[in-house]
Parts: C-alpha cells; structure tokens; sequence
C-alpha cells in the first residue's frame, strides 16, 4: 500500500490498453452542445457513461435538470469517507464543439477514436472527455490500492461549457452546501510543453460581442454610386483600426490591466511560450513592453475573429449597405467587466465612430480569475506533480484561454487548480482533434501520485 503502487495501478490501466478502450467508448457520444439536435445524447452521456463508471467506483450520482431551459444536463457525484477529511471537488464537461465531420482527414471520424502511431483521434479526445477519464481513472487507481480515498469527493460533469456553460452559475449558485469542498482540482486545456506538467490557478476572461455597421438596404453600383455612397467596410475597418496600433496594442485605457504585479512576473518569467506545438510566434505582435509569456498569461489581448461585407465568396461590383466583425477581448483579472463594452462604445463616440452598433454574442462574458501563485494548494500540488515526473511544473497565475472558473472562485469560494493532460498542438475545436498517447499516460500517473498525496493526512486544510 504505496504511493508508487497507486501510480504503478494508473500506469497498468494504460498500458493493458483499458484507457485506451474507455476514452473511445466515450467518445461515440454525439454530445454536440451546439447542435440542439444532439440533446438527447448530453443526457445519455451523463446517464449511461458517467453515471456507470461513477456508481462502480462507489459514489452516488444525481443528474439535475440546467436551470436554464434548453441547456444540458450537470450531474453531481459524491463518495463521502469522513467527516474528519478534506473535500476535493473535481469537474469535467461531456460536450464537445460541432463536428465538422466533413472536414476531417481520410481515415478519421470525429465519434469513432482512431490511433495513429502516438496518437488518438476523436472529438473529445482532449476536450474534454480524455481530461475527466484521466481523473476518475487515477482515482480509482488510489482506492484499488489504499482501499479508499483518504479523502471525500465530488465530482460535476456539465454538458454545456462549449457553449458558454449556460445555467452552471445559477445552479452552483442554488446549490453551495452540495457542491461545498476544500480545493477544486481538474483538468482542462493544454500543457505549456507536452513533456512537462502544467498548472494554472484561474483564466483569462474573454467578452464577444459585434461591431456592425448598417447604413441601408440592399447593394448598389459601385460604378454608378462609387464615391456618393458611404462604404460600411470602410467605416468598419478604420473604426477597428482605432483600437490598437498597427501591432495590435491596445488603445483603449480602460483595457489596459494593471494586474501585472512583481509576484506575476515572477512566476511567468523563463516560461517557454516560443517553439514546440503550433505557429510560431510573431516576437513584434503585442505589448512591446512585455515578454510572450507576460502577453499571453499577464495582459489582455483583442482579436478580430471574422469580418463580413457584401459576398466574399463572389464579389460583385457593388457597394454594400452593411459590415460586421466579430471581436473578442481576453482579459485578465484587474479588467473591470462591466466596462469593457461601455468603454469600448465611449472610445468609439470619442473618435467619431457613432454609427458603429455593438452587439454582445450570445455567450456573452466569461470572468476573469487567478489565484496566487504561492497559494498552500498551489504548493502542494506542484511538489506532488515533481515527485511524481521528477521535474518542475510549468506553473501559471491563469490560463491564457477561458473557462467557467469564477463559478467555483467567485461562487463556491474555493481556490482552483487545473492541471491540464493535453497539448498545444491537438486541434482541439478543430477538425482531427487528438490526445498524445505518452501525455496520458504521464498524467495518469502524474494525478494517482496526487490523489494519493491528498489522502495521505497532509494536504492543506
């Protein structure tokens, strides 16, 4: 009865090729959140998925109705050992972006998982349902060995984080006393380098909303009305223009942070961001102040996610009576929320831009949260993750993505830590989306040597 037991269970669960087997059996669940027509399959993930591996490993499960009409399922799992232990609360999520079936690779089928050398293919692979088995497995590895957890549990696996995980603050909200515990640890995301552990303690916020201009009905001319007619486009695209430099730096002071404080620094500095998984980076994009990793996890960054005026696929000789563009903004805690779109529509007015509407989209905004990076559970579970991998973990006041994570610190009021079992590179909400075969089974074994840890008596309290 051993830590090195627990995580030598986790590693024989991989490699006798269970997980393997049990990640594609989650992922033929069509559960598309943003396919009203895949309801019925967010419920029977919950129900026959979940709930089955959950009541095996001695929890007893709920599965609760959104309060939001038309929105998925969330179900809640408890395994209660005493009340003398902490409480850990753990969270996934079973939906999964569209398909995009047909813009998959010959071979491949977003609900069929399909290996391919040291990958798996299949949509969920790595968001998220890949992230919760990882969990659930290296649980059940403890409780093999030790005969329990050493610690109570709870688990909530929502089926509507993809689409802005509608009614999720409401229910936690109705629901404190259920949901109470001592720390969140989950898993969701990307490691900064697929060879070494990562955490972060919160993420970046992000609004999205439209920046429309519609001056008339229809098309007209551009030969006949070129040069009497203002151009939507054109006014839409010097509005934008006004919003950061030709290097994409914010102009607006408002969206500005100033949350990039000494201990923040610190904790992002020598953090590898350039090279490995994806793109390269462009070095003079963004603050010019600031390092990569200072511009991606400390600031707040504006992208223009989609622009539209006339026909793009084919163009005609006309004007068009109106423009659009998505935007977003990622930002960071010291943003205040609730002036980001007011601030935005004064900073229009201000340089002439008074016709340009916003419209906020439907998922509206994400909170911004971050937790210290020298917090006692921060502490403790990265000295779990480095006698476990024998190296550092990469650790990050936020995620430079967005997650529902202000209903568990604004909410609950606990402290959040996310240790995340995927990669940059794996295309997750795009088509091929994977999971590295090696990563997995790291952090298997990364999160058997954690839970093992927690149920040992020392964990903060």
């Amino acid at each position: 009865m051993t830590r090195t037991s627990a995580i030598d269970t986790a590693s024989a669960y991989f490699d006798d090729g269970r997980f393997q087997t049990e990640l594609a059996d989650l992922v033929v669940y069509e559960t598309e959140s943003q396919n009203p027509e895949q309801a019925s399959e967010l419920v029977r993930y919950l129900d026959q998925a979940m709930t089955a591996q959950l009541n095996g490993m001695g929890f007893s499960c709920r599965i609760h109705p959104n309060p939001v009409d038309g929105a998925g399922p969330i179900l809640v799992a408890e395994r209660h050992e005493g009340d003398d232990l902490p409480t850990i609360l753990t969270y996934g999520h079973g939906d999964v972006t569209r398909a995009q079936t047909d813009q998959w690779r010959a071979g491949l089928h977003p609900f069929r998982l399909t290996e391919e050398g040291d990958r798996l293919y299949g949509r969920g692979s790595a968001d998220n349902k890949g992230q919760h088995l990882i969990n659930l497995a290296a649980l059940d590895a403890v409780m093999q060995v030790r005969g329990c957890l050493g610690f109570n549990c709870r688990v909530v696996i929502e089926t509507g984080e993809e689409t802005g995980s509608p009614g999720l603050a409401e229910f936690f909200a109705a629901h404190r006393d259920d949901l109470a515990a001592d720390v969140l640890i989950a898993s969701d995301g990307p490691r900064l380098q697929a060879g070494t552990p990562t955490m972060f303690m919160g993420s970046r916020g992000a609004v999205t909303f439209d920046l429309v201009v519609e001056l008339r009905e229809g098309a007209h001319h551009s030969g006949n009305w070129g040069g009497l007619l203002a151009d939507p486009a054109m006014i839409l695209a010097q509005a934008l223009a006004t919003i950061t430099d030709k290097r994409g730096q914010i102009r607006i002071p408002q969206w500005r942070p100033d949350s990039l404080t000494a201990d923040v620094r610190a904790a992002l500095r020598g953090l590898p961001v350039a090279g490995g998984d994806g793109p390269a980076i462009d070095e003079d994009w963004g603050e010019e102040s600031l390092t990569p990793a200072e511009r991606a996890f400390g600031w707040n960054s504006f992208a223009i996610l989609a622009m539209k005026s006339g026909v793009p696929e084919a163009p005609v000789n006309a004007i068009s009576g109106h423009a659009r563009a998505t935007c977003q903004l990622r930002y960071v805690v010291g943003t205040e929320a609730e002036d980001i779109l007011p601030a935005l529509r004064r900073h229009l007015d201000a340089h002439g831009f008074g016709m340009v509407k916003i419209a906020l989209q439907g998922k509206g905004v994400f909170a911004a949260t971050r937790l210290a990076p020298d917090h006692p559970w921060v502490r403790f579970v990265a000295a779990s993750l480095e006698e476990t991998s024998e190296r550092a973990p990469h650790i990050l006041p936020n995620l430079a993505g967005s997650l529902p994570n202000d209903v568990f610190a604004d909410i609950l009021e606990l402290p959040t830590v996310w240790v995340p079992h995927s990669y940059r590179g794996c295309s997750q909400h795009a088509p091929n989306e994977h999971v590295l075969k090696p990563l997995c089974r790291d952090a298997l074994r990364l999160m058997a040597g954690l839970f093992w840890d927690i149920g040992a008596g020392n964990a903060p309290r």
